[in-house]
């Protein structure tokens, strides 16, 4: 009788990762943290160090038809940073890994290398090492970003309790809506390679799709306001899914309020003229890269006259479940349908 086989489409990602999570056993006392959560925690005498990696596939992840090299780069570098911020902890040094076809030139790797330096610059990692291999399908990039912190600053997806206050930061939505622009003009370039694509009006939505900013202005302000989120996640795969992410790693329920939801005036107007709900774009589009975080009421007062950080509702209990509360006062109940890999 043959082995039953299962669809790692029946799992989903974090399904198979929890799958996979079972066997890694931790031996070492200095591992603090290791899967389930935006990095891994390793004791450095005083202070911890954070490790996260990430893998970007040509045709998976990225499209080079619209892509240029040198944004790629900064954003392999700010989406691994982002991981490292998500931990409260202060990104230090990169590695970065590449498989490359033949199609490539040495050129078109310096263009890429040329995002990379500019993202070490901004957000100031040293780049220290990595892999090159030949691929027989694509580019593939793959980056672990390291960050260090003090064990007391560091916010874990496990913190979150009853009361606390749900924070975001910037607005969202707005790379989703930016991938449907770009993928709206490129079929029209194919169809017609005469036709110039029209992008000059969506330069923010298209701008966060190809080079999203890790927000470690936040992570520094936070830090000189005294302000510890009690837990902490960047929204890589939607605002649903992140929420469902710290309330399956605290133990706890939430409520959000769609009148607090942050989104960009343009990402609004472009996701009502290709006939998207705005609301369903800011809970499930991700790759926005901003940060979701709880904080102590008691710390309320500390961000509450900061232009960029919006108060989106608050942590309940459990068996309260999690829900969105519609404009009108209706109480939904919050399904994660962000990005599916699988």
């Amino acid at each position: 009788m043959s082995e039953k086989r299962t669809e790692i489409s029946e799992l989903g990602e974090f399904g198979l990762i929890d799958q996979l999570a079972k066997g890694a056993l931790i031996k070492n006392p200095s591992t603090l943290k290791g899967i389930g959560d935006d990095g891994a925690v390793l004791d450095a005498g005083d202070q911890v160090t954070v490790v996260s990696t990430d893998l970007l596939l040509e045709g998976v992840h990225f499209d080079l038809a619209y892509t240029p090299l040198p944004h790629l780069g900064f954003k392999a570098v700010a989406v691994n940073v982002s991981d490292i911020a998500a931990m409260n902890a202060i990104p230090t040094q990169i590695t970065v890994s590449l498989a490359l076809s033949n199609r490539f030139s040495v050129e078109a790797v310096q263009a890429l290398y040329e995002g990379i330096y500019a993202a070490c610059e901004q957000y100031g990692v040293d780049l220290v090492g990595g892999d090159t291999t030949a691929s027989r399908s694509g580019l593939v990039i793959s980056v672990t970003a390291m960050g260090q912190a003090k064990k007391e600053q560091l916010s874990y997806r496990s913190g979150a309790k009853e009361n606390d206050i749900l924070c975001v930061t910037g607005d969202l939505g707005a790379a989703l809506v930016g991938l449907q622009i770009l993928e709206r003009e490129k079929q029209v370039y194919l169809s017609n390679p005469d036709m110039k694509p029209e992008l000059e009006k969506y330069t923010v939505v298209t701008g966060r799709q190809l080079r999203p900013d890790a927000r470690m202005d936040i992570i520094h302000e936070l830090r000189e306001l005294g302000v510890v989120p009690s837990s902490m996640i960047d929204i890589s795969d939607g605002l649903a899914s992140e929420i469902f992410h710290l309330c399956k790693a605290s133990g706890v329920g939430a409520t959000i309020y769609e009148d607090k939801l942050p989104i960009d005036k343009q990402t609004f107007d472009t996701a009502v003229e290709l006939n998207l709900d705005p609301i369903t774009c800011v809970l499930n589009g991700g790759e926005d890269y901003e940060l979701l975080f709880t904080i102590d009421q008691k710390d309320f007062t500390k961000l509450e006259k900061h232009p960029d950080v919006h108060f989106i509702g608050h942590i309940t209990k459990a068996e309260e479940g999690k829900f969105l509360v519609t404009k009108s006062g209706t109480a939904v109940q919050i399904k994660a349908q962000g990005w599916k890999h699988f």
